[in-house]
């Protein structure tokens, strides 16, 4: 599997947060974002049903606004 980097906007006390509960846990905040990602899909695939093969990026985007 393809380890792949990103990077967000977010709000410097969101940040200071999520920073905090990371060090709380003993983790980096890149660790607890993932762990944060990984809960979310579980329970997506949980309550729908599990994602399967490719996902087509037309489907996993929000429109654009106008």
């Amino acid at each position: 599997m393809a380890v792949k980097s990103v990077s967000i906007r977010i709000e410097e006390e969101m940040l200071n947060k999520i920073a905090y509960i990371a060090d709380y846990e003993g983790r980096s905040v890149n660790s607890q974002v993932l762990i944060l990602i990984r809960e979310n899909i579980k329970e997506f695939e949980e309550a729908n049903d599990k994602i399967k093969g490719a996902i087509a990026p037309d489907s996993n985007v929000k429109p654009t606004r106008k």
